[in-house]
Formats: structure tokens, sequence, C-alpha cells
């Protein structure tokens, strides 16, 4: 082996413990001294990292695009495919087996967008790393602009932006222009600095910025953009360029329910995960959502006198806790979500669950008023313990996790 390196890097691998960072650093700069001639490959400047899943056509496409607009620079591309069954992988292979610029992950048994784009993005050794949608949409033109940016203004993040003077967002639909809005507007709650498109799925990052943060990622959902601008610990140097969306000709668009489920999930985690989980959170807020539900049933069934009091709080609390177990098994535990006849089960035990959640309530409740504790902070606090023990309770049997 030693041979095969040659003595200078020979030497390196074989005392680089005693070595401090400094000095490896000094010896990996020196090159080498005997052995065999150095290798004048010039260093990869910047990766390219493309999430997949179903995109087998587009992957040949944009890779041309892709060698025209880079000719100039040292790149590569990095596809994270999470197991397409259309052989998105394999065709990346086929094509990596002749360009040794391009490589691939495949994951399996692991999915989700931003999750694949940090993998990409951690196994890349380049200074500068692109994130961009593998369907077309984004103009890989201006992917030099903003490596040049990026460059000349030291800047942490540079984003492709659709909002700004001279971007488009296409032949967008009205309705998911008036979401991505949205979006945007929510994304400021939690971003550190000021940009005019958050929302971008286009953008390119200082690599080591980046693995700083890693470890702050919520690494879930479709927006990853806005999970890194909000997890930078202080606001981050960005910069924006201009650029129009395109229509996807190719393929299948990902965005659905799911999507904009991830996306808050992705905003509550950014707003309260420091303090707490964000599927608690979820549940408190769901739960929240079942006391209006519970008086716009009880109101009617009493004010209009069809039912004595206790009747009809028996039914505004049948009614209040289905809506929670629905509105629990579509969002709060989306990813446990119980199909056929598992929701009839899990309605019961939901029921049981909430039914013992309020005699806890009541107890615990009670006993802070005979020790004269006040009655709003004895109510409160009932209902809190009752909240946590719903949640422990339910997300252990009603929803417990099983596998994938």
């Amino acid at each position: 082996m030693h041979g095969i390196l040659g003595g200078h890097t020979g030497y390196i691998l074989e005392h680089s413990e005693a070595l401090d960072d400094q000095q490896l650093h000094e010896a990996v700069a020196a090159g080498p001294r005997t052995g065999i001639a150095e290798i004048s490959t010039p260093p990869i400047e910047l990766t390219v990292v493309i999430p997949t899943f179903k995109e087998r056509l587009n992957v040949p496409i944009l890779l041309e695009k892709l060698k025209t607009v880079l000719a100039h620079i040292e790149w590569e591309v990095l596809y994270v495919d999470d197991n397409s069954p259309d052989g998105t992988a394999d065709t990346v292979r086929e094509i990596a087996l002749l360009d040794r610029r391009v490589r691939i992950i495949e994951r399996i048994g692991r999915r989700g967008l931003s999750s694949a784009c940090v993998e990409g993005m951690m196994a890349s050794a380049a200074p500068y790393i692109a994130v961009m949608d593998a369907d077309l949409q984004h103009d890989e033109s201006v992917l030099p602009d903003m490596l040049h940016k990026i460059e000349s203004e030291k800047l942490d993040v540079v984003i492709a932006s659709r909002r700004m003077a001279g971007g488009s967002m296409g032949d967008f639909a009205k309705g998911r222009v008036k979401l991505s809005d949205l979006g945007s507007k929510v994304s400021k709650l939690v971003c550190r600095c000021d940009v005019s498109d958050p929302m971008s799925g286009f953008f390119l990052v200082e690599a080591r910025f980046f693995r700083a943060l890693v470890p702050r990622l919520t690494g879930s959902g479709f927006k990853i953009l806005v999970d890194i601008l909000a997890s930078s610990p202080t606001p981050p140097r960005v910069g924006e360029v201009p650029y129009r969306f395109r229509t996807r000709q190719l393929g299948e668009s990902k965005l659905d329910v799911n999507v904009q489920l991830e996306y808050i999930f992705l905003v509550i985690d950014k707003l309260v995960g420091k303090w707490l989980p964000t599927r608690f959170a979820l549940f408190v807020l769901v739960g929240a959502l079942g006391v209006v539900v519970h008086l716009a049933v009880l109101a009617p069934l009493y004010l209009n006198h069809r039912h004595h009091f206790p009747q009809a709080q028996l039914i505004a609390t049948a009614a209040a806790m289905t809506f929670n177990f629905l509105l629990n098994n579509a969002v709060t535990f989306r990813d446990r979500r119980l199909h056929g006849w598992r929701i009839a089960t899990g309605l019961l035990t939901f029921y049981a669950a909430c039914s013992l959640g309020a005699i806890v309530n009541v107890a615990f409740a009670n006993m802070l008023m005979r020790q004269g504790v006040p009655w709003y902070f004895a109510g409160t606090a009932g209902t809190g313990i009752s909240s946590v023990w719903n949640y422990g309770v339910n997300a252990v049997i009603t929803w417990r996790r099983g596998r994938a």
C-alpha cells in the first residue's frame, strides 16, 4: 500500500494520529516528494445534488444540460434515489459507468426529499453544493451565476428566486401560486433572514456552512431550504439570483397533501421544537380544535332543549373525540396511519385512553383544589396532565410503531 500511495502519502497515513490538524493539513498540501507522480486532476468545485423518485426519463436530459452549462467548471452530479420503481437508479448507474462525474446513492426503506438532499450533500467533498429537482423545472443555466455569486461575495447560501425582478413562477396554477405565497409568508416566521423566495427548491450552499448546521436540521418534509435557513444559529449570508420556473414536461408532480403536511411539521418544529416534541404540539393543537367541535355540537343540542345537559354533553364528547381521532390519524400520526378495520379498533382504544385521561384530569385537578391551589391553575394543570397521558398512551397503543 505504501508503495502504491507513494512515500509522502504513506508517511501521512502511518503517522496521522501523531499530527494535529494544522500539521496534517500542511503535510497533505506539501504534496508527494517520492513515489509515483502526482495526479494532476483538478479538484471538484461544485457538486449538484438531485433527489429523485420516478424520474428515469428526465435523468439523461438534465445531465446533458448540466454538461453544457457547467463546461468551464469542475463539477459532479450526485443523484439520490428513493428506490424508484421505474428504474431511475439503474439508469443513473448505466450513465455513471461512462462518466466519472455521475454518482448515485440509492436508498432502501427511506423516503423524503429533505433527508435525501441531506444525505447527498453530506456525501460531497466539494466546497460548494447545489440542490435542484430532476423534473427540468429548475433552470440549470443560472448555476454558473450562483456559483460566481457565492464565491465572489463570500456568502453562505445563494437562492434561485422566482419572486425577484427577472424571475417568474412560470405557468403555475393559481391555486399553487397562492399556496406558495402562503408558504413564503409562514416561512418568514422561522427563517433568520429576509429572502424573496424561501420556498425555492433550487439553491447553492457553502459546504462548511451546511455541515456545521446539519445536527440542527429537522431533516423531514420537502422544503430543505427553509430548514437550512431556520436552523442556522446566526443569520446566514444570503444572496439571490432570478430564474424562470419551467413547466414539467415528463413524469408526474410530487406535490400532494403529504407535502403540505410535512411543511406544517417543519414550521411547527422550528417554532416550538426546542421546548416540545413536534408531534405532541400537533396533538395538543388537534385537541384545541376538538374543544371547538365539542362546543359546536353541545350548544344546539342543549340550548334548543332537545336533550338534557348530561345527554348533550355525552354526545358532544363522543363527537369531539371522534373528530380528534380522525384528524390525529390523518395528520399527527400520518406516518403510522391506520387503515381499514384498524380504524375501528383504533377508535375504540382512543376512546378508552381519552376517557381514562379525563378521569386523571378531574382527579388531579380536584386534588390540587383540596390543597388550596387556585381553580384556574388546578384546571389548567389537570388538562395538561391529561394531554400528556392521552398523547403517551395513544402513541404507544393506538398508533404504535410497526414495521415499515
